[in-house]
């Protein structure tokens, strides 16, 4: 391999550390950045999950109370737990609300029989609750937009690493067939010229 080609490639494999280097780590800064903020803003909410073998837990039905029962009693800080949360207790009881119907279905019943007290109220509970599950739905979106961002930032590190061990061997290599320069010549030259004499 000629000199020229070997910096160039040296030259591309230094960027391209440099560039793998930065995305991963402003990825796992992202990462933390999005994890933080979805930890304090579902603790300033003040949300705990029903503790263990509480009546609100044995209501629920069997798949629901035992996707519930990791969490009873804790908390609600993470992305999961907002999932689990919103799907599995804020749903079930969604659906309890007007036998099934969704928001927008009680809420035309509404408009058409304003003076249904209780359609009113379904429509006050139903919306609220929706939106509850959306939020916290939300907050566990953005968890698995930081979870992939850790995943591309692991995986830029491993290829920074690699790139770093291919750069580091072509400077070996480059160093270790440098020609002789003048000087190591006319050195040479001298210690030949000693042992002669």
């Amino acid at each position: 391999m000629s000199k020229e080609i070997r910096i160039r490639i040296i030259a591309l494999q230094a960027v391209m550390v440099l560039v793998f280097g930065f995305c991963a780590g402003f990825l796992y800064w992202g990462n933390g950045f999005v994890n933080g903020m979805i930890h304090d803003q579902l603790v300033a909410q003040q949300i705990y999950f029903p503790a263990q073998g509480s009546p609100s837990l044995k209501a629920l039905p069997a798949q629901d109370a035992a996707a519930m029962q990791k969490y009873a009693g804790q908390q609600l800080t993470t992305g999961d737990q907002a999932q689990v949360y919103s799907e599995h207790f804020i749903a079930v009881h969604l659906k309890d609300v007007a036998g099934g119907q969704t928001y927008a279905q009680v809420s035309a019943a509404a408009q058409a029989n304003p003076q249904n007290t209780k359609l009113a109220a379904q429509v006050q509970t139903l919306f609220r609750g929706e939106t509850l599950r959306g939020l916290l739905l939300n907050a566990w979106g953005w968890s698995q937009v930081a979870l992939y961002a850790l995943y591309a930032a692991i995986g830029l590190t491993v290829a920074a690493v690699a790139v770093f061990c291919a750069l580091a061997f072509e400077v070996a290599m480059a160093v270790r067939r440098a020609p002789a320069t003048a000087g190591d010549r006319l050195g040479r030259d001298l210690k030949v010229a000693g042992t002669r004499s």
